[in-house]
């Protein structure tokens, strides 16, 4: 997959997803959407592939809807068509990028080089984690053209920011930058606009060094366990556990541990 609008590369195990449509700050269209969602797809199905990033290109994140568009009828979301058409106006457009995650069991990191805004903010909170540069900016501008957050926004902030804060973010859609977003606990972490892919990147490494399969497994307990009783997560775990003590990485680490070396996890 290479579209104009989204590239894709795969080295050392990390795939990278960068939104590249700078000249309109990477808001949506059709080709970015499914050039997203299948980048998404492609690295879930690749067993070379242990983690994800996603970026964009230029001053921005992304800037969710195209406001020019759809002040002119856009087709990604249909505003002139009739109700009985729009009814699916954003499962098949923007929320396919949020279904294709559903089955990313691999780390899916974003790093924050801008604006990241509306529906762009959205995507952000869809990560597993987020660093940002120093230049990034956030919004959950929604309630500033008088709409609501339609790609998950007030699912994700609460359980991100906790419920009190996620609502003044929704209710005041006021813009917010890097230092304010460490501090609510919304990016782990803040680096200088010019490190920021090498930062990333070297997070993405560890994480890349480390076995694959219980680090899938592990991010499934934790995202089923948000909504599934203790109990639930107790059963949950040991079948997990089951899978990942039967794997040869699960007797690397052991081995390595007792050599004195660095273990070398294959995900087998």
């Amino acid at each position: 997959m290479q579209n104009e609008e989204v590239l894709y590369d795969v080295s050392e195990h990390i795939a990278t997803i960068i939104l590249n449509a700078p000249e309109r700050m990477n808001s949506f269209s059709e080709g970015l959407l499914n050039g997203w969602a299948d980048g998404i797809r492609r690295a879930s199905k690749d067993e070379e592939v242990r983690v994800v990033i996603i970026t964009g290109s230029g001053r921005a994140f992304c800037a969710g809807a195209n406001l020019k568009a759809r002040a002119e009828q856009d087709t990604v979301l249909q505003q002139g068509a009739s109700t009985a058409l729009r009814r699916n106006s954003l499962r098949f457009t923007v929320h396919q990028v949020a279904q294709a995650l559903q089955l990313l069991d691999k780390p899916y990191i974003a790093a924050i080089n801008g604006a990241a805004v509306g529906a762009g903010m959205d995507m952000a909170s869809m990560a597993d984690i987020r660093i940002a540069s120093n230049q990034a900016r956030f919004s959950m501008s929604y309630v500033n053209v008088g709409l609501i957050p339609g790609d998950g926004g007030s699912w994700l902030l609460p359980r991100l920011v906790g419920l009190q804060k996620a609502l003044e973010l929704l209710w005041s859609g006021e813009l917010f930058g890097a230092d304010q977003a460490l501090e609510i606990g919304y990016v782990l972490r803040v680096v200088p606009h010019e490190e920021l892919m090498d930062e990333v990147r070297k997070y993405a490494k560890k994480l890349a060094s480390g076995p694959p399969i219980a680090i899938q497994l592990t991010k499934r307990l934790v995202y089923r366990g948000l909504n599934s009783t203790f109990m639930e997560g107790l059963d949950a775990a040991q079948a997990a556990m089951t899978i990942v003590q039967a794997t040869e990485d699960s007797k690397e680490g052991p081995r390595a541990f007792v050599e004195k070396r660095p273990p070398e996890f294959k995900g087998l």
